[in-house]
């Protein structure tokens, strides 16, 4: 009931968005449960196999979708801020450049222009700074992945200097 019109029943309208999150809920659940249904198979002796925790997640997640279909109707969800596009189109950008530039330059310029693509997209734009900074760290990253755990990460033409 509305208190300024005490006989007007107030109309809700659903969260539209919240509804959309619930049907992307509903089909990863759906793709989880299918999968896990295909391991069942394997299972042997035991009732727990490789198939019960992607079960499990599959029912986890059929449940935050039914919840949120609920709150959308209630109009549980606060109002939401504008949504800034700038700094989304920063950072999907650095990670489109990353996949485009991993395999021919190698893990610490990719993940580099990546670093320096967040870092403009929080609003630091001084690229001439974050670009230098973002590959000298994901050298040592690389370094540390490298050389110490003995795994293997793209190697470009700068680790190609460590090697």
């Amino acid at each position: 009931m509305s208190l300024d019109h005490p006989n007007k029943v107030e109309q809700r309208r659903p969260d539209w968005a919240a509804l959309v999150i619930a049907a992307v809920l509903v089909a990863i659940a759906a793709v989880i449960y299918l999968d896990a249904s295909r391991l069942r198979e394997v299972t042997g002796y035991s009732p727990v196999g490789p198939a019960t925790v992607p079960g499990a997640v599959a029912v986890v997640l059929l449940g935050l979708a039914i919840w949120t279909v609920i709150a959308a109707f209630r109009g549980d969800f606060p109002e939401r801020e504008r949504q800034e596009v700038g700094p989304v189109v920063w950072i999907v950008g650095g990670l489109a450049a990353q996949m485009l530039l991993l395999n021919t330059a190698g893990f610490s310029i990719a993940t580099g222009v990546l670093f320096a693509a967040t870092a403009a997209g929080f609003g630091r734009r001084k690229l001439w700074i974050s670009l230098p900074l973002g590959i000298v760290l994901c050298l040592v990253v690389w370094l540390i992945f490298a050389g110490l755990l003995q795994l293997s990460l793209p190697a470009g033409p700068l680790e190609q200097l460590f090697l």
